[in-house]
């Protein structure tokens, strides 16, 4: 039996008390994709740093302080130099504090429309679960006051443009800001209210100023804890859509009375692809007992021959939907294992005798991986857009459609041009999608006098992403429009052959969103409001519950 194609993982929930908030440990090791996703989507979250991590960040931090005081000489990105291009400089003591400060100051001057409230929450959790490591020198009581944030509501606002993916500079300095009771800062609460950090701590009874202590601003900046959370949203949007584009196929499937041959899990196993194979079962497990697929329902519709198979569009579903499975199952791999990362620069690590730590300077920062899995999946969706508008066109085809009037018309065609310009508009986003599925990670340029001459573009990658995602929520909409009119004018003739258990009640749902077209109206209410159904996971609800039963 085929499981729903977000339930691939067996890792448990984390405990609930009831319908109370999600509980989360930190550790810096253990966050699962049940957790991240979770986090998501609850209402309230609590976080705690596991006390065995405490004992090992503050045994870093004394370790780090350590080093530094016993060798004058040494020096140290972002504790006792400057950052940047200007990493020659040296911070004297007196110096460091205020050097935190402006860090978070310059560094959070981002642009554009601030970042989803759960993006922030979730990065706030991941970031927190990385210092947690022990390995950025940080003290448990940064990751604290982090928690404290999460646990009263008070997310910080956060740009959603100024990402290089070269680090989460922009966003997590404004989560700085936030955090350390800046003027500036500013925080969205649980009532979706923005407000200034300062009176929103003095608000809940806490210290309105947190001092980052010398380390501290490059430890909360130079990491990918923001990337990782955007991703992980996402990787859980698409995983959606994959299930509302197989609600919308099994309705085309009806509307075309397709050959069922090519769903023969004889062919999938020849292929050895596990994904391709929990496609294929997927879509016969929705329209797998349909009457309208059978050579009856299509002699009903007017078929005198055996069509021998269907086209290709047809065909290639179970391989387009086994391929972007297989790409958002290593997206939630490389997002679970990059929530669980030592992602900052500088690093304090253990040295090779075991006797004390050392600081490395290197790039765990870099985001590439999580902009390869983005483009990868982004391509995927790109693709599978281009199939849900050629699936659209066979049934407005009426040499195509086997039976169907030219247009889908409901009444006499010619008078009436039924879907056909739906049809257009939706093919309209295509070069859209394909120009925003274009890999932006070979786009890098240098900036900052040539010091940072490397980017990964792995925000620009997220981005696009999640921009074709809402481009596709508007293309299943229109293949739901168009395939269930395909049903409404082929119901006369099919009185008495019941259509597949599950696209019946997929068909269902269709029609309190949308009713047949009997003559020409403006349509664009309506798929405009089956659109934000869709994108409320309104279809994806109703297949993954077909499938989990």
């Amino acid at each position: 039996m085929a499981e729903p194609v977000h339930r691939r993982e067996n890792s448990e929930e984390r405990p609930r008390t009831g319908n109370g908030p999600l509980r989360l440990t930190l550790n810096g090791a253990s966050l699962t994709w049940r957790d991240l996703a979770s986090a998501l989507k609850a209402e309230r979250v609590e976080v705690e740093l596991d006390p065995v991590s405490r004992g090992q960040m503050l045994r870093a931090r004394e370790a780090g302080l350590e080093i530094l005081e016993s060798n004058p000489g040494m020096r140290a990105y972002g504790w006792n130099q400057a950052l940047g291009p200007f990493k020659d400089r040296r911070l004297e003591p007196e110096e460091q504090l205020r050097f935190q400060v402006n860090v978070l100051r310059s560094h959070s001057t981002g642009l554009g429309e601030e970042l989803p409230r759960r993006v922030s929450r979730l990065a706030l959790i991941i970031r927190a679960n990385c210092l947690a490591r022990g390995t950025s020198g940080a003290r448990p009581e940064l990751v604290e006051r982090m928690n404290d944030a999460v646990n009263l509501g008070l997310v910080p606002v956060m740009p959603g443009t100024g990402s290089m993916g070269t680090g989460d500079l922009q966003p997590m300095a404004a989560a700085g800001l936030a955090l350390t009771g800046d003027v500036a800062g500013r925080v969205r609460g649980d009532d979706g209210e923005e407000r200034c950090a300062p009176q929103a701590w003095a608000a809940m009874g806490r210290d309105v100023e947190f001092q980052l202590a010398p380390g501290e601003a490059i430890a909360l900046i130079s990491g990918s804890a923001v990337l990782t959370a955007h991703l992980a949203l996402a990787v859980e949007e698409v995983y959606r859509q994959v299930e509302t584009f197989l609600g919308a196929f099994a309705l085309f499937c009806e509307a075309a009375r397709v050959e069922r041959n090519a769903f023969d899990p004889r062919i999938h196993a020849e292929r050895h692809m596990p994904w391709e194979m929990q496609a294929n079962d997927l879509i016969l497990r929705l329209v797998g007992d349909s009457q309208w697929t059978t050579n009856e329902g299509r002699r009903r519709a007017g078929e005198t021959a055996p069509r021998i198979q269907d086209s290709t569009s047809i065909r290639s579903v179970p391989h387009q939907i086994g391929i972007i499975l297989r790409e958002l199952e290593r997206a939630r791999e490389d997002v679970t294992r990059e929530a669980n990362s030592s992602t900052c620069n500088p690093l304090l690590i253990p040295n090779y005798t075991g006797e004390g730590h050392e600081f490395l300077s290197g790039g765990n920062w870099d985001a590439t991986v999580l902009g390869h899995a983005a483009q990868s999946v982004n391509s995927c969706l790109a693709r599978l857009a281009v199939l849900t508008k050629d699936l659209a066109a066979r049934l407005l085809h009426d040499g195509w459609s086997h039976g169907l009037p030219a247009g889908l018309s409901g009444g006499e065609v010619g008078i009436n041009s039924g879907m056909l310009l739906l049809h257009t508009s939706a093919a309209a986003l295509i070069p859209e999608i394909q120009l925003l599925a274009n890999p932006v990670g070979a786009l890098s340029f240098p900036l900052k006098g040539g010091q940072e001459d490397f980017h990964t573009m792995a925000m620009a990658a997220v981005n696009g992403l999640r921009a074709n995602s809402r481009r596709f929520d508007q293309l299943l909409a229109v293949l739901f429009v168009i395939s269930g009119q395909g049903i409404h004018l082929l119901e006369e003739r099919m009185r008495g052959l019941p259509l597949g258990t599950g696209s019946a009640l997929i068909h269902e749902q269709l029609r309190t969103r949308v009713t047949p077209l009997d003559q020409d109206r403006v349509l664009t209410p309506e798929v405009d409001a089956l659109t934000d159904a869709i994108g409320r996971g309104e279809f994806s609800v109703v297949v993954h519950d077909l499938l989990e039963d």
